[in-house]
């Protein structure tokens, strides 16, 4: 009895099983729940971030929706970091969770060498795109003012921009020198 050879490649969704003399076919991976989990963690992460998006434009100084009053905008930006953190780190619990699981398949001794997977460009990129929305939300989380500062605003003393003309004549005479 003739077995039909088979080739299969996978990918964080599904797996493309390729036959000889059969059309390929698609089957997804639902028997492993750490992918399931990797799944709906970003999925929370993207809704997170898109909502951290509004809440922050929202809460920028050049913009006019909402209350004009900087305290309130300061506020409402804050919580669109607190939003982009949660992102982030969900992204990064995801990312992780999945390269653990991995990493703890490759080095298993009982899971065939051609059954082994390897780190992919995701995991790279879901791991600079963590560190970034983390980052842009922790600066985001910095603009909130100070409790002394609220009412105060400081202006900057600025030094006159012409020097007055009878010390200018003085230092002329003193140099000997004309100008035009």
């Amino acid at each position: 009895m003739d077995v039909p050879r088979q080739l299969v490649r996978g990918g964080g969704i599904c797996l493309i099983k390729l036959q000889e003399y059969v059309q390929p076919q698609l089957t997804t991976r639902h028997s492993n729940v750490h992918i399931q989990a990797s799944r709906a963690l970003m999925i929370v992460s993207v809704v997170l971030g898109f909502i951290g998006i509004i809440v922050s434009v929202v809460g920028m100084k050049c913009t006019k929706v909402g209350d004009n009053n900087p305290l309130t905008k300061s506020r409402v930006a804050v919580s669109g970091g607190v939003l982009f953190l949660m992102a982030g780190l969900c992204t990064l619990v995801a990312v992780s969770w999945y390269a653990t699981k991995v990493s703890n398949e490759f080095f298993d001794p009982l899971t065939p060498v051609n059954a082994r997977y390897e780190f992919g460009s995701a995991l790279f990129v879901g791991w600079a795109a963590a560190s970034l929305t983390i980052l842009g939300g922790s600066f985001l989380c910095c603009s909130c003012p100070n409790e002394e500062r609220r009412g105060q605003t400081y202006y900057r003393s600025s030094q006159p921009s012409t020097v007055k003309e009878s010390n200018f004549k003085k230092t002329m005479s003193t140099k000997g020198e004309q100008y035009l």
